[in-house]
């Protein structure tokens, strides 16, 4: 692994164990000689994780839509920022970019990224893992949901197992490293329903 994508809120959440949380990923991806890929603002969690990296020695590649950077939200100081046409572009960009995806508290947005790439694993469209840093229960009814349905057959075991959940940067990343993608395919058997 050498970039690790970055999902999270413009907002600062409210709790400061979030942004707590967002210094902690950012600084450990540093120190593990990572670097971090995320939406390029300024503002929120996304500002607080790009900052902790960068203090860190990090390396930080933001992307960012021309619509965002004309609203004045971009980081100006970032490894490299770069300038794109449209989220679809946005999201491609930092995903060729990484080898991994963690998403930190966030709103619909980090929600719409983390299940775009956690589809492409599903596909077989990528093989990189995807997790979720779970800071004061706040993804606890996410994961229960995707449990829920494994048990109405919707998910596959397999399938679900591919969203790593950790309460630690450490753990995350440790389990990153061990991940390996699923041998079976999306589909459920229909026969057994």
């Amino acid at each position: 692994m050498r970039r690790i994508c970055v999902y999270t809120g413009s907002s600062p959440g409210a709790h400061p164990a979030y942004a707590e949380a967002a210094v902690a990923l950012g600084r450990t991806l540093a120190d593990q000689g990572l670097g971090l890929v995320y939406g390029g603002a300024m503002v929120g969690l996304m500002g607080t994780v790009a900052d902790a990296a960068l203090a860190a020695g990090g390396e930080v590649i933001g992307v960012l839509p021309q619509a965002l950077v004309d609203r004045e939200i971009a980081h100006t100081g970032l490894t490299e920022l770069r300038v794109v046409g449209s989220m679809h572009e946005r999201k491609s960009l930092m995903a060729d970019l990484s080898d991994g995806f963690v998403a930190l508290p966030g709103g619909v947005g980090t929600l719409e990224e983390l299940f775009e790439v956690y589809t492409w694993t599903q596909l077989g469209m990528q093989s990189k893992p995807i997790g979720l840093l779970d800071v004061r229960g706040y993804y606890e009814r996410l994961a229960a949901f995707l449990d829920h349905a494994v048990a109405e057959r919707f998910v596959t075991e397999e399938n679900r197992a591919m969203l790593v959940v950790e309460h630690e940067p450490a753990a995350l990343l440790e389990a990153f490293r061990a991940w390996r993608p699923p041998v079976r395919s999306k589909w459920i058997d229909r026969s057994q329903t």
